[in-house]
């Protein structure tokens, strides 16, 4: 499903970086997530012998913590896994996008055999653990007169995120001909700047259409204005009464192809009986239902994606891997994280914690 960029799009894009308030779900969603289970009613592995910890490096731009807090809980759980069970422990290092995690994933598959327990510490929604937006494919073409500009980028796998710049290339000959030669100095910057860089060189090289100016911003107007609404009505003139040379759009799409090319990762890292923990906020809180507008992107978890919907986001992994899957419904932290995974580990009760086991074979 497509949508055009829009203000409500830009804010659930942010709301991904964002913990949502408590989420607790109801006693039919708790019995899902295996409110009940004890450890030893699970056929997962014990004690864990090989320990995969996959801190994912991003920061929440609302407050002014490090990128790499991610790093400190790992630490903790490192120590943890080999004091108490003598585990090998294996940790991925600089992961800050979804490329830097199939990179160095490829590489442990080829090399090592599977783990008992893959633990992502990271920010996370509930579409599962959140990176920064990172460009992860690109493309130029022209075809007849028109030519476009793609990028592909992705925060969580399988939401696939797409900007494009199309234009007329008889239009404007210096335009077309920047577009041509500048276009893979373009291709990986941020959408925004992308719009900024192109704008100002529109600006330089695009007439304004006088009429249009005058008509809205003629020195009669501009005389009647505060210094404050002059600059404003300015900048205005300059975008309405200047005719666009490109136009950009952005969309995001549930990319099954993505989501599936993470998740076999996630089953080619863990052993049949073993789990993966998702220590992020949300990943096991039951999907909000959630209208639909114009414009606007299901949750993976709400959608058809492997036989969905799904009550939560390790239903859907949990469902697509066959493996034992856990995460925390509603907020969670860096300490709550590795509380989380110690009370598991030893066998303790605890509340808002979802586990879901795949079916029997």
């Amino acid at each position: 499903m497509k949508t055009i960029v829009s203000i409500r799009f830009l804010v659930s894009l942010l709301l991904l970086w964002i913990c949502a308030a408590d989420v607790y779900s109801g006693g039919s969603h708790l019995v899902s997530c295996g409110s009940s289970y004890k450890l030893s009613d699970l056929k997962l592995q014990q004690p864990p012998r090989r320990v995969l910890l996959v801190p994912l490096l991003s920061r929440d731009p609302h407050t002014t913590e490090s990128p790499r807090w991610s790093e400190q809980p790992a630490r903790t759980l490192n120590a943890f896994y080999r004091n108490r069970f003598n585990a090998d422990v294996t940790q991925l290092r600089d992961v800050w996008s979804w490329t830097d995690y199939y990179r160095q994933v490829e590489q442990i598959v080829q090399q090592s055999p599977p783990f008992d327990r893959v633990i992502f510490i990271s920010h996370g929604g509930f579409d599962g653990p959140v990176l920064k937006n990172a460009v992860f494919g690109q493309n130029f073409q022209v075809t007849g007169n028109t030519g476009k500009l793609l990028q592909l980028s992705e925060a969580q796998p399988g939401l696939e995120n797409a900007m494009s710049i199309t234009y007329d290339t008889e239009k404007n000959r210096i335009f077309s001909d920047y577009m041509a030669s500048h276009w893979p100095e373009l291709a990986p910057m941020k959408p925004t700047d992308i719009w900024h860089r192109l704008k100002e060189l529109e600006k330089q090289i695009q007439p304004l259409d006088l009429a249009c100016f005058q008509n809205y911003c003629s020195p009669e107007k501009l005389t009647t204005s505060s210094e404050e609404q002059r600059e404003y009505r300015l900048h205005l003139c300059e975008l309405i009464c200047r005719d666009p040379l490109f136009e950009q759009k952005t969309t995001v799409e549930i990319s099954p192809e993505r989501f599936f090319h993470f998740t076999k990762t996630l089953s080619s890292l863990v052993t049949e009986d073993g789990l993966i923990f998702f220590g992020a906020c949300n990943p096991g809180s039951e999907a909000p239902v959630k209208v639909l507008e114009k414009d606007d992107t299901e949750l993976l978890i709400n959608s058809p994606l492997a036989g969905g919907p799904h009550e939560s986001y390790v239903h859907l992994v949990s469902a697509v891997t066959g493996r034992i899957t856990a995460g925390p419904i509603g907020q969670s932290s860096a300490d709550d994280i590795v509380n989380r995974v110690i009370t598991f580990e030893t066998g303790r009760p605890q509340h808002n914690l979802c586990i879901v086991a795949p079916p029997a074979k």
